[in-house]
């Protein structure tokens, strides 16, 4: 009997696995996907402890492991040159999974804010892309492939996201990252090979919030928020249990009416008879972190308004300004209009009440925001929010002021959690320190973290304007994100190519703070393999995102195809290099002038000079053979020249191939 039991206990050992196995990958390793060419490739996943895992992929490479105490196992293989479709396996005792559909060739990372967020449908009706229509018609190119990281706030570094990989087409294409999109054509355009494009990007998000916490505290940033969000770990743990027992509404990223027609359990608030006289006040107009903290997802308004009697029975307007993100309006429990799409978030809201909803005296105003990043809410300014005769809008009734609210569901990640009503435990329940995606370290624990073991050629990045006002600190942040990243990803020095912000009134059109957030951009070009676009000529100073997307994506592409794949080419404008002065004239020289310095329209503009005072006043500028000469009357002893540095400015000089000179100031 003995010997059965050792015998048994040996062909367990030899097995090196008890039970299910409980094999998993990450969304990252799947069909579709595109690995790296000519390295080393990281498979990864869980397991059981102690599984043994084998891994195979059909250009003939092999691995072998074994899962963990705690469960994980990863493996590396070598990749070939760029090719397939090919297939890798993933077998344990019990499990084989089989990815299909793989590539082998170029694989990029694509961060940043808004502007790299925009899909290359755009955000009708304000936010467009040019060359939209043509470049989805024509999307169907199955080498490229693409892979959204679902947005995904978080605490602590998780391991994996939620996304997957999709062949190009017309239909996925609409809603990826236009800036990356661009990018990725013209490098399989230019190269004749696959390539992969993994975006992680969400609008109005600082730099820091993409940067590990290690790294911000070696910088000496956000110590203190960071230090409060370990203590806040625990509540943390407990808070996203609460919310995982919730019912649960699951948001695609590549669904265009995903927000459509949702519900809540709330269909009754809207109801004239509907009790919220336990719900707290808010008063509007105002974004409703102000009253609630950090908190994306759907508050509920209520207001009763009391109409003017020549009002009754007659049909009305409801105006509301403009609400970020979306909106449902009802009027006495009926609904009467809807915004219900991405990117009408600044939409002045003006919809018609039927005259037979009308009654007289009191009447019940419910309006439900769903509020999908940022801040939120009914945020206009009080002058916007009323009710008013359809037919003689000088009748009106004010409905700014003092509303109901409660909120009903919350966004996390790529679910809407929905709140129990009537109980609804939000406000009772302890929560953490409040997370926003504006948090630092949130979302590199959330949406980088899980893509690390991933192999990638390099980063392009879309980011700034979040952080202007905060010049001088980003200039410490963001050359330490670019070091944070190459460290995490156990890859030095990889090509991380940006894109430098464009001009945007964003106080007012002759301040300065977006030409010093473009200085502090600059800062990072001392890191090694880093390389700058600059969008001065590709710009609309009234709207922060612009829709030459294509110029930008091409232009990152012309600086990998340029550094990184042999394909030489001027892939940047004129950059400052030296100055001379000269009586009261200032001589500038220039590199990466090409074949020579053009003026647009044959006129330079943008360019100022200063003397012994700093203040700084227009000047005139010529091209002079190869040199710029500056010089203004009002100046007779020149000391210092600076172009582009006001908000409104654009470019008027360029290089003869067409790209704009970069921003400078010579002391």
């Amino acid at each position: 009997m003995r010997s059965v039991t050792i015998s048994l206990l040996v062909l367990l050992m030899l097995s090196g696995c008890q039970g299910k196995s409980n094999l998993k990958l990450p969304s990252l390793i799947s069909d579709n996907m595109v690995l790296q060419q000519k390295t080393n490739a990281k498979i990864w996943g869980k397991a059981s402890p102690g599984h043994r895992i084998s891994v195979s992929a059909s250009w003939n490479a092999k691995a072998k492991t074994k899962a963990g105490d705690d469960g994980k196992w990863s493996v590396s293989l070598p990749t070939p040159v760029a090719g397939g479709p090919y297939t890798v396996t993933v077998a344990c005792n019990d499990t084989t999974r089989l990815i299909s559909n793989v590539l082998v060739g170029e694989v990029w990372f694509c961060s940043g804010q808004s502007n790299m967020e925009m899909p290359v449908e755009g955000w009708p009706p304000n936010d467009t892309i040019m060359h939209s229509a043509a470049t989805l018609s024509s999307a169907a190119i199955p080498e490229i492939r693409l892979f959204n990281v679902q947005k995904k706030i978080s605490g602590v570094p998780l391991d994996d996201c939620t996304g997957k990989w999709e062949v190009s087409s017309p239909e996925t294409a609409r809603s990826f990252s236009a800036t990356a999109y661009f990018f990725g054509k013209k490098l399989h355009n230019d190269l004749k090979i696959p390539v992969g494009l993994i975006e992680s990007a969400w609008g109005g998000t600082p730099s820091e919030s993409w940067t590990s916490s290690e790294a911000l505290e070696k910088s000496g940033e956000f110590v203190k928020i960071l230090s409060a969000m370990k203590e806040s770990v625990p509540i943390q743990s407990g808070y996203h249990a609460w919310l995982d027992s919730l019912k649960q509404i699951e948001i695609s990223s590549s669904a265009k009416d995903q927000w459509k027609n949702l519900v809540f359990n709330d269909e009754t608030i809207p109801a004239s008879e509907f009790d919220d006289s336990s719900w707290p006040e808010m008063k509007l107009p105002v974004q409703f972190e102000t009253n609630i903290g950090e908190f994306d997802g759907a508050v509920w308004f209520r207001k009763k308004v009391e109409l003017k009697p020549e009002m009754t029975g007659k049909e009305l307007t409801l105006s509301l300004g403009p609400v970020d993100d979306m909106d449902r309006a009802y009027f006495n429990g009926t609904l009467i209009g809807a915004t219900e799409e991405s990117g009408k978030w600044n939409v002045d809201r003006n919809y018609t009440v039927p005259a037979n909803l009308v009654k007289n005296g009191i009447n019940i105003i419910s309006v439900r925001v769903l509020d999908t990043q940022g801040g939120g809410g009914v945020c206009g300014t009080p002058d916007k929010m009323y009710l008013s005769l359809k037919t003689n809008n000088k009748v009106k009734v004010q409905i700014d002021g003092v509303w109901k609210f409660q909120p009903v569901a919350e966004l996390n990640g790529n679910k809407l959690y929905i709140f129990d009503l009537p109980k609804n435990g939000f406000f009772s329940r302890k929560r953490p320190v409040a997370l926003g995606a504006g948090t630092p370290s949130v979302l590199y624990n959330g949406m980088v973290a899980p893509v690390l073991p991933y192999q990638i050629k390099g980063a392009i990045w879309y980011q700034g304007e979040a952080n202007v006002g905060r010049a001088e600190q980003y200039s410490k942040i963001f050359p330490a994100m670019i070091t944070n990243w190459r460290e995490a990803w156990g890859i030095p020095d990889f090509p991380f190519y940006f894109v430098q912000i464009a001009p945007y009134i964003y106080s007012h059109l002759d301040s300065l703070e977006s030409g010093y957030l473009r200085e502090a951009q600059k800062s990072a070009l001392k890191l090694n393999n880093t390389g700058m676009v600059a969008t001065f000529d590709i710009a609309t100073v009234k709207n922060i995102h612009p829709p030459f997307k294509k110029e930008v994506g091409d232009r990152l592409a012309m600086l990998a195809l340029n550094d990184n794949y042999g394909m030489k080419n001027q892939s940047i404008g004129p950059v400052f290099k030296s100055s001379v002065i000269d009586g009261t004239k200032v001589r500038l020289k220039f590199d990466n002038a090409g074949n020579g310095l053009v003026a647009k329209d044959n006129l330079l503009k943008d360019f100022e000079i200063a003397g012994s005072n700093g203040k700084y006043v227009k000047a005139k500028a010529e091209i002079v053979n190869d040199e710029i000469v500056v010089s203004s009357p009002l100046v007779a002893q020149p000391v210092s020249v600076r172009f582009c540095w006001r908000n409104g400015a654009e470019a008027s000089l360029f290089n003869k191939e067409g790209f704009p000179a970069w921003q400078f100031i010579t002391k």
